[in-house]
């Protein structure tokens, strides 16, 4: 082959210095992308939402190692051919750790948001690598075999990276949708806000600050490109931030407000005398039962969000009592007095302890007015309640240690449809909370809440259903339920409620069914008909609930024999042939779990052609997915049922 040489065969001393440059820059640019892999390889935090591709990726990067070291030992002429292929390679290095970088430190609830858009840039990094690789001319740099053979495997696994489609966390994902929308009602919903901010790794203090500072440089960054998608990002931050009782502080615009020039000034402050919660410097400083120094404000709200720990340390407080430190806010003063830097005022702490006194002075009156014989007071007290336990943890809190829960649960039977559905969704909201669970329930809410479920507004059976779940967590309650014959006016919801009712009956049934007697309960109030309903219905969106709930079934033997004489064989099929890749996951772990414990099932499928759908699905199907078509072609396999 006739290549461009940058030195030619009997070269003069000038060109014998152009050898010597080629390899000059041929050295140097491998060392640059060694480098550029080293760092890559240093990255530990990669985001949630991206984690698993982020891993996949260096994992690649690092096969890369080898072809590089062969490369560096090269000790002849290199061509301006390979010199284009490793500027090529560079592009696409560079490409891959900005990507990796912004994975890494980014903000989480801006990666969660543009999930689509970070995977294109995934993709677009595929490509350029794969596009840099194709061209390496292997003979001339001396690559052994083994190495090639290495390098021509990564390419397959970028190729084949780019086809595959990973699962979407369908909840993460509609519970952005929720808090992001304008129009829907329950984008202030504590219970999502909750969820997310565990989801997305956003519920200490420590992640707050990160999250709050990899903000502001997004905020930097986009100047006022996207204002609308940035202001959405910040409010939700915000509320994260109320949830785990920490202030809000972070500053949008370019205007220099006091807080920014304050924040200005505590750059200069030592460290010991900034509040490890604000990072502002104290002005009441008190210590907790680990010995750690707050500000009081702070720390008296992260306390009133129910929170038993210290924020720096982690430790379970021995006591929640707070001691003023003296010695520290004596020193705080002597040296703002000698750098001539003004303290915060205080006045806003007395509206605030104001405040807090009179919600508690309101709630209790609203707690008194449920007992109340005049009914319009009963109703606007218990619908007051409601909004109050829906606004954040504290009120829920507040509500349950002035003695609110006994009176509601009395309520839940009094017969007035909007006082019961005023009053099983305030349970709802207060159930969210560990501790008032276990109060519900003691309380006997559970019989009540089962008897609206049955006989209630369509709203008060929605809500009883979510009431359902959410004390459900607990084992005991999950037993109680099923005691109380709690199953089938779920399964009933399931079957004639609306798209609402029939998701909040879907969820509460799927943990239910994590305790076995509540398996057979559900069988035998025909559950798995309707279930089959919600698989053919495609417009409800529900297949993924359906089929989850059908995979906790067929482990019990009454559930695999439903399943069996209802021909539901061939649905699973269909799906796994033509649904959505998570749909297909789900349907797969579903025969999965039926051909484990009886040969029928996996016979009766290869009739209906599912072998070779299974095989697309190892090649390009989601990574659990993957997984479990893997495991069922084995068992088809060691059945000799496949050759």
């Amino acid at each position: 082959m006739e290549r461009q040489m940058v030195v030619m065969e009997g070269a003069t001393g000038e060109n014998q210095n152009g050898v010597s440059s080629s390899l000059n820059e041929c050295d140097r640019v491998v060392n640059e992308l060694m480098q550029v892999i080293d760092t890559i390889g240093s990255y530990g935090g990669f985001r949630k939402t991206q984690r698993k591709e982020c891993l996949n990726m260096v994992r690649r990067l690092k096969l890369l190692v080898p072809l590089l070291e062969e490369i560096r030992e090269l000790e002849g002429q290199v061509s301006s051919e390979a010199l284009n292929c490793l500027a090529n390679l560079k592009k696409a290095l560079l490409a891959a750790k900005k990507l990796l970088k912004d994975c890494n430190y980014g903000s989480k609830i801006y990666l969660a948001a543009e999930s689509e858009a970070v995977m294109s840039r995934f993709h677009a990094v595929y490509d350029k690598l794969y596009e840099a690789l194709d061209d390496v001319p292997y003979d001339e740099l001396g690559i052994s075999d083994e190495v090639k053979e290495q390098v021509e495997l990564m390419r397959m696994q970028l190729k084949r990276a780019k086809g595959r489609t990973d699962t979407q966390d369908m909840e993460l994902a509609m519970d952005m949708m929720v808090v992001f929308s304008k129009e829907d009602d329950r984008n202030a919903d504590s219970a999502i806000l909750e969820r997310l901010a565990k989801k997305l790794e956003l519920h200490t203090i420590a992640d707050l600050k990160a999250e709050t500072l990899a903000v502001r440089k997004l905020v930097k960054e986009r100047g006022g490109h996207k204002a609308d998608s940035i202001s959405q990002i910040t409010d939700l931050l915000g509320k994260f931030k109320q949830i785990a009782g920490v202030e809000d502080t972070l500053v949008l615009d370019g205007s220099v407000s006091a807080r920014k020039l304050q924040r200005c000034q505590t750059m200069l402050v030592p460290h010991e005398f900034l509040c490890p919660i604000t990072l502002e410097i104290m002005t009441d400083p008190v210590i907790v039962a680990t010995g750690q120094t707050y500000e009081r404000e702070s720390i008296q709200r992260w306390l009133n969000s129910n929170h038993k720990t210290c924020p720096k340390s982690g430790q379970i407080l021995d006591h929640l009592s707070l001691a003023p430190n003296y010695a520290l806010r004596n020193l705080i003063v002597q040296w703002c007095e000698k750098n001539n830097v003004e303290l915060p005022k205080k006045d806003a702490n007395t509206g605030s302890d104001a405040s807090s006194a009179a919600l508690i002075e309101e709630i209790c009156s609203l707690i008194q007015n449920l007992s109340s014989s005049q009914l319009n007071i009963k109703r606007d007290s218990v619908m007051k309640i409601r909004m109050l336990s829906k606004e954040n943890p504290d009120n829920r809190i507040l509500i349950a240690n002035n003695g609110g829960i006994r009176p509601l649960v009395q309520l839940l039977s009094y017969p007035d449809s909007k006082i019961q559905e005023h009053t099983v969704t305030a349970l709802l909201n207060l159930s969210l909370d560990e501790t008032n669970k276990r109060h519900i329930a003691r309380e006997g809410a559970i019989p009540a809440i089962i008897e609206i479920l049955q006989n209630g507004t369509n709203e008060a059976r929605e809500n009883s259903a979510a009431a359902l779940f959410s004390l459900s967590m607990l084992d005991e309650n999950r037993v109680m339920v099923g005691n109380l014959n709690g199953i089938p006016p779920l399964v009933n919801l399931l079957r004639y409620g609306s798209i609402r009712g029939k998701k909040d009956a879907a969820t509460a049934l799927f943990n239910l069914s994590i305790n076995q007697a509540n398996k057979s309960r559900a069988i035998k109030a025909g559950i798995i008909p309707s279930l089959l309903k919600l698989l053919e219905d495609k417009a409800l969106g529900m297949v993924d609930e359906a089929l989850s709930i059908l995979q906790l079934l067929a482990s019990h033997p009454e559930g695999r024999n439903e399943i069996g004489r209802l021909s539901f064989i061939e649905t699973l099929v269909e799906i796994i042939k033509n649904g959505t890749p998570k749909n297909k996951e789900c349907a797969t772990s579903v025969l999965l779990e039926l051909g484990l414990n009886n040969s029928y099932f996996i016979l009766a499928a290869l009739q209906y052609g599912v072998y070779e759908h299974l095989v697309e699905i190892t090649r390009c199907g989601t990574n659990r997915g993957q997984r479990k078509a893997n495991s069922l072609l084995q068992h088809m396999s060691k059945r000799e049922h496949i050759p």
